[in-house]
């Protein structure tokens, strides 16, 4: 039988939203895998827009969900509707829509909270036993919710290859552990059923960062 993944969503872009090529990799993955796909973003203002030519923030609202839905090809539903009993699993890409719009992790640093839906369906899943995906800096919702678990977000030691290594920081000071992986790579907590890879975190062809969320997303179907 076919598994049912639920892939959250928090835009349409690096800066403000979902990375786009880390979102695509992993649809094409569960594609491959026969994998049932249902697509979920906040029905919400995004925290603010950014000029992907410049990187620097710029007038004007855009709604998650509606900025998530290009990405899904309108094929999209509000996050308030997902039924947590109707999936086997959960996958979230990353982007610094992660940090704006499913957290405030952006803003507060290691006081940061998590958006109210995306801590419901978080706790659900791992209270339910459900495998839950991450990748590049959505692992921190992971560390935020789950006491002590294990993720990775590539190397902790910032380096060219590295140039967000700092960011791995944040996982420490929730308490739990980082674990250093190659961006081809996934490391999977067995415990908790938490799968997460590197992605755009490292400084790599993008063919290895594709690989790298290929076995994410395989590690976190055999645990569904």
């Amino acid at each position: 039988m076919a598994k049912r993944v639920a892939v959250i969503l928090s835009g349409c872009g690096v800066y403000d939203g979902t990375e786009v090529n880390e979102a695509s990799a992993i649809l094409v993955h569960l594609s491959r895998a026969g994998a049932k796909v249902q697509m979920f973003a906040p029905n919400a203002d995004q925290m603010h827009v950014v000029n992907h030519c410049d990187g620097k923030p710029t007038e004007g609202k855009r709604n998650i969900l509606q900025e998530s839905a290009r990405i899904a090809r309108g094929e999209i539903t509000d996050l308030a509707k997902l039924d947590d009993a109707q999936f086997d699993a959960v996958i979230l890409p990353g982007g610094f829509g992660v940090g704006k719009n499913l957290s405030d992790w952006a803003v507060k640093n290691k006081d940061f909270t998590v958006h109210p839906q995306v801590e419901k369906l978080i706790k659900a899943f791992h209270r339910a036993g459900k495998p839950l995906g991450m990748c590049c800096i959505a692992p921190i919702l992971a560390a935020k919710l789950v006491p002590g678990c294990e993720v990775t977000m590539g190397h902790d030691k910032q380096c060219e290859k590295w140039p967000y290594a700092e960011s791995t920081g944040i996982i420490k000071e929730t308490g739990c552990k980082h674990v250093n992986t190659e961006v081809e790579e996934a490391h999977t907590d067995v415990k908790n059923k938490i799968v997460t890879t590197c992605a755009f975190l490292c400084n790599a062809p993008i063919h290895k960062v594709f690989d790298g969320i290929g076995v994410m997303v395989q590690e976190t179907l055999k645990l569904a």
